[in-house]
């Protein structure tokens, strides 16, 4: 098995391109070893040490490190820990993804909808390509609120990207959204 890696914008994350399908649905975004819980690969991955944040995708894996270490103590225990995983026969996640967007139905549903067909087919397949991923959180008074994953998440540029990027392109297509803001889990 030969395990691809590919820089991100963050620093602090590499993706890694095991060549297979990690999730054949959503994303699943594991902040600590506590919460890959249900991941035998996230598990994998934190057991081999210096890791802050494990997020898979469709044929993807991100890594963030502790910023105390360097890419070249962690990154050979990373790759032994994927491929022990795809050698295993595990399922990446034991029962069902998360759901990729927050459901918000009411008087602003129309709306709500226009939002998540953009992030859908303009923002989240550009945003995969660097390790990451984009979730509504939530639509109020015109202020769309967004969930930023894997290498997003504490990436130097995720402002710029989310103000200057997703921001005009939501208002540019929906007059009603007057600003994009990034919100916690």
């Amino acid at each position: 098995m030969f395990i691809q890696t590919e820089s991100t914008p963050n620093p602090a994350t590499l993706m890694f391109l095991p060549g297979q399908t990690v999730l054949e649905t959503g994303t699943a975004d594991f902040a600590s070893v506590d919460a890959a819980a249900s991941s035998p690969l996230a598990r994998r991955i934190f057991a081999a040490g210096g890791v802050t944040g494990v997020f898979l995708g469709r044929d993807f894996v991100t890594v963030t490190k502790e910023d105390s270490r360097e890419w070249s103590h962690v990154k050979p225990a990373i790759l032994g820990a994927i491929m022990e995983h795809f050698q295993s026969g595990d399922a990446a996640i034991e029962g069902p993804a998360a759901a990729e967007h927050s459901e918000q139905d009411g008087p602003d549903s129309e709306i709500v909808s226009q939002i998540k067909e953009l992030l859908d087919t303009r923002v989240r397949p550009a945003v995969a390509n660097d390790g990451g991923d984009i979730t509504f959180r939530g639509f109020d008074r015109g202020i769309v609120y967004l969930h930023m994953k894997g290498a997003c998440a504490g990436c130097p540029s995720s402002t710029l990207t989310l103000k200057m990027g997703i921001e005009n392109l939501l208002r540019h297509y929906i007059p009603e959204v007057v600003e994009v803001r990034a919100v916690a889990a």
